[in-house]
């Protein structure tokens, strides 16, 4: 077991770019742009007088309970579009480190090397599949986490200076819910990506150049000639069941949330208001039993079979072939 702890943080290592810097800088990004946008506000608001005579502090002290259970959702929404933001360069960054991680020890001969040390090929590659799934949208999650933090102290900022009490529309806010919420999905985001995961290393294992091509234009030529076919007349697969549950499975299960199949995605914002009286941001869809209850759908464990079978087949072709075309 030590061993293998080993090998995730060797992953980690080699991979922090990726894994680490990329979510930082992104978030970084994102902060600086909002603390650019906030300044350019208050200038050329300054310069055109458009605030003069405007009193913020009488106005915040008129606000009703509704308005403030609506900043504390804009304050959600906020949390839900810092990570939204953070998952875009994850899924690039997962994607062709899946893509690349067996490949390019075959491609540059360090796989000589890592064979030959008291290590063995399942390990190797399992280990690569935990910080594709496991440790990389842990690391990402907790940097769009801080990176929140460090928006609500600039919005936070912003309201003191203008005579707004930003507390209320915290106290409304729910950033422990949705963080907990949040966390708790990583699990089951892990196992919908395993059959993209073990896509994605079954090329990187089996091709000789170009891993990419393989896993992208395979699925997706069989899906044209699948439409093709159709349109003359001859047997085909339901598009949309071609579409959904193998193209998309394929390359897209790496993106964080894409097991909720009613469109209202973890990571876009979408999630629904609740109207009924006291409209307030609905958890419903992220409380761990309704995320968990996907446990109990055959499309998560038959995608955990094939995901399985792929790594396995990864596994062997390490073992068994190490020469590329270059």
């Amino acid at each position: 077991m030590k061993t293998f702890g080993w090998l995730v943080r060797r992953e980690y290592w080699e991979h922090r770019g990726g894994f680490l810097w990329t979510p930082v800088w992104v978030g970084g990004v994102m902060l600086l742009l909002t603390l650019i946008g906030i300044i350019s506000a208050e200038v050329i608001g300054a310069r055109l007088q458009v605030q003069a005579g405007i009193p913020w502090d009488s106005i915040a002290s008129r606000l009703s309970e509704g308005d403030i259970a609506q900043a504390g959702i804009g304050l959600d929404v906020a949390y839900i579009a810092v990570a939204t933001v953070l998952c875009i360069p994850l899924f690039f960054v997962l994607f062709f480190y899946l893509l690349g991680a067996l490949y390019d020890d075959r491609r540059d001969r360090s796989v000589l090397f890592w064979k030959s040390l008291p290590v063995t090929d399942t390990s190797t590659v399992l280990s690569k599949v935990a910080a594709a799934v496991l440790l990389a949208p842990l690391v990402a999650f907790v940097v769009a986490s801080i990176a929140y933090v460090g928006l609500l102290l600039v919005v936070c900022a912003w309201a003191v200076l203008n005579g707004i009490n930003p507390l209320p529309a915290i106290g409304a806010s729910h950033p422990i819910g949705l963080f907990w919420r949040l966390l708790l999905t990583i699990p089951v985001d892990a196992l919908w990506a395993l059959p993209t995961v073990g896509w994605l290393l079954f090329w990187s294992a089996f091709a000789r150049s170009k891993p990419f091509l393989w896993a992208v234009l395979i699925p997706v030529l069989v899906y044209v000639a699948n439409a093709w076919i159709g349109l003359l007349g001859g047997p085909s697969i339901d598009r949309d069941f071609l579409l959904k549950d193998i193209l998309f499975r394929l390359l897209l299960g790496l993106i964080p949330g894409a097991w909720l199949n009613d469109g209202d995605l973890v990571f876009t914002g979408k999630l629904r208001l609740n109207d009924g009286g006291s409209n307030t941001l609905a958890l419903d869809r992220l409380d761990p039993a309704s995320v968990y209850s996907l446990l109990a759908t055959p499309e998560l464990w038959i995608g955990v079979l094939v995901g399985a079978a792929l790594i396995a087949a990864s596994i062997w072709l390490r073992r068994s072939r190490i020469e590329t075309s270059t």
